[in-house]
């Protein structure tokens, strides 16, 4: 199946209707699909990742979002300290361009779902082998 980039995910599901049996309390209002590559990432925390979904469930029909810090606190259930260090951390790993439009109006969030190699990588981690680690299991002590 061959996506194209210029059409927005709104333009793209326009004429799609779809029917949720049994919807319930948790379905009634939606859900998000999360990228992998963000969720397997081991450079973002839990709450930049989150972060990135939120935004991504206010983006899903228009390929851009404009919630204010303080929306996104309140949906989050975090302090709006906490957002703006998830935000800056986004858009130092690339994920996330901030454009502000000036004072009292919201910013606009462009949502990057590109993963490149040279960003974030499910790979993150060091590879070392068991052996190769300093501390003994409690059976070599």
């Amino acid at each position: 199946m061959e996506f194209s980039s210029a059409k927005s995910i709104g333009e793209l599901i326009k004429d799609k209707n779809i029917i949720l049996k049994g919807a319930d309390a948790a379905t009634a209002m939606g859900f998000t699909q999360v990228p992998n590559f963000l969720l397997k990432s081991r450079k973002l925390s839990s709450g930049d990742k989150m972060a990135f979904a939120m935004l991504l469930s206010y983006a899903w029909q228009n390929d851009f979002c404009f919630p204010g810090q303080e929306r996104l606190a309140h949906d989050m259930g975090l302090t709006g300290r906490s957002v703006r260090t998830h935000l800056k951390s986004l858009e130092a790993n690339g994920l996330l361009t901030i454009q502000q439009r000036g004072q009292g109006k919201t910013n606009i969030y462009e949502l990057n779902l590109t993963p490149k190699s040279s960003r974030i990588s499910h790979a993150d981690r060091k590879k070392t082998s068991a052996l190769d680690r300093k501390k003994p299991s409690a059976l070599d002590r």
